[in-house]
C-alpha cells in the first residue's frame, strides 16, 4: 500500500471517529433509557441542556428550553398511555416561559405518577416545570430556583420597583413601558405557579409560595436546595436512583482543549488502597 493510501485511509478514518462515537453514545442512551423505564415501568424522558461550542469558530453557545422542547416533550406525553407513570429527568438553566408553561401543563394534567429527577440543577423554567411534578428528586447538592420572569437583561420585579419609587416624570417611557409588561409577566407567572400547586398544598400555602417564586423576593439565580425546598413545603426527595446519574452522565458536556476540572473517574471507598501511581 502506497503511502498516499496510507494518507487517506487514516484521514477517512480520523473524520469517521466523531461519528461513530456519536453513534455508540446515542446507542447507550437509548439503552439504558429502555432499560430504566422497564424497570419502572414508566416512560423517561430527558430534558438536557448543555453549553456547546461552536465547531469552527469556537464560541459557546449556551441550550435552553425552547419550543422546540415543549414540541417534543408533549410528543412524548402523547405517546404515552394515560395511567403510565412519567420519568422526567432536567438538567437546565431555564429558557422561554410559553415553553417551559406548555411543558409544565402537560405533564400537570398527566394522570399517571409524575416524577421529575433534578440531578444537578433546574433553574428558571425549569423549576416551572418541576412543579407540576407529583414528586422532585434532588440530589444532596442539586438545586432549583426562583420563576420570576426576566425582559432581556432585566428583572421583571425590578422594573416595576423603579416605576413604583421613581418620579414618573424622570422615567423614560422605554422604561415605562416594559414595566408594564413586567408587571404582566409577574401576574401571568404567580397564576401558572397557582395552578401547579393548587391541588398539591393547602389554599394559602399555594398563594405564599406562589408570591415568593415569581414576584422578585430574591435574585433570579438564587439556589433553592433541597433543604430550603423542604422547607418551603414543596413535594421533594432526596433519595435520587444511581440509575439516574449514569444516565446523565451519558450526556457529557462537549470537550474543551484543556478540562477545567479532572479526577480520577473510579469510585473511592473508605479503606481502599488509592489506584496506582497515586499517593
Amino acid at each position: 500500500m502506497a503511502v498516499s493510501d496510507l494518507f487517506w485511509l487514516f484521514l477517512i478514518i480520523t473524520s469517521l471517529q466523531p461519528v461513530l462515537k456519536r453513534m455508540l453514545l446515542d446507542n447507550s442512551r437509548q439503552r439504558m433509557i429502555a432499560r430504566i423505564g422497564r424497570e419502572r415501568k414508566s416512560r423517561v424522558i430527558l430534558l438536557v441542556h448543555r453549553q456547546e461550542t461552536m465547531s469552527l469558530l469556537g464560541f459557546p453557545l449556551v441550550r435552553y428550553i425552547d419550543i422546540n422542547d415543549s414540541e417534543e416533550v408533549i410528543r412524548a406525553i402523547h405517546l404515552t398511555d394515560p395511567e403510565v407513570p412519567l420519568d422526567l429527568v432536567l438538567h437546565t438553566p431555564g429558557g422561554l416561559v410559553l415553553a417551559a408553561t406548555q411543558i409544565a401543563r402537560a405533564i400537570h394534567k398527566h394522570r399517571g405518577k409524575v416524577t421529575v429527577f433534578v440531578p444537578h440543577y433546574a433553574m428558571s423554567g425549569g423549576t416551572l416545570i418541576a412543579l407540576a411534578a407529583d414528586q422532585i428528586v434532588m440530589c444532596e447538592h442539586a438545586v432549583l430556583g426562583p420563576v420570576d420572569p426576566q425582559l432581556g437583561k432585566y428583572a421583571a420585579a425590578s422594573l416595576v420597583k423603579v416605576v413604583q419609587e421613581k418620579p414618573i416624570e424622570r422615567i423614560d417611557d422605554e422604561t415605562l413601558i416594559l414595566a408594564d409588561q413586567g408587571e404582566k409577566a409577574i401576574h401571568q407567572v404567580r397564576d401558572v405557579v397557582k395552578e401547579l400547586l393548587a391541588d398539591k398544598l393547602p389554599a394559602e400555602k399555594v398563594d405564599e409560595l406562589a408570591t415568593l417564586l415569581s414576584t422578585g423576593t430574591w435574585t433570579h439565580d438564587y439556589p433553592i436546595t433541597f433543604d430550603k425546598a423542604r422547607e418551603l413545603g414543596l413535594p421533594v426527595s432526596n433519595e435520587m436512583p444511581k440509575p439516574f446519574l449514569d444516565l446523565l452522565q451519558l450526556y457529557p458536556q462537549p470537550v474543551r482543549r484543556q478540562p477545567s476540572v479532572e479526577y480520577i473517574p473510579i469510585p473511592y471507598h473508605g479503606g481502599d488502597r488509592h489506584p496506582r501511581g497515586q499517593k
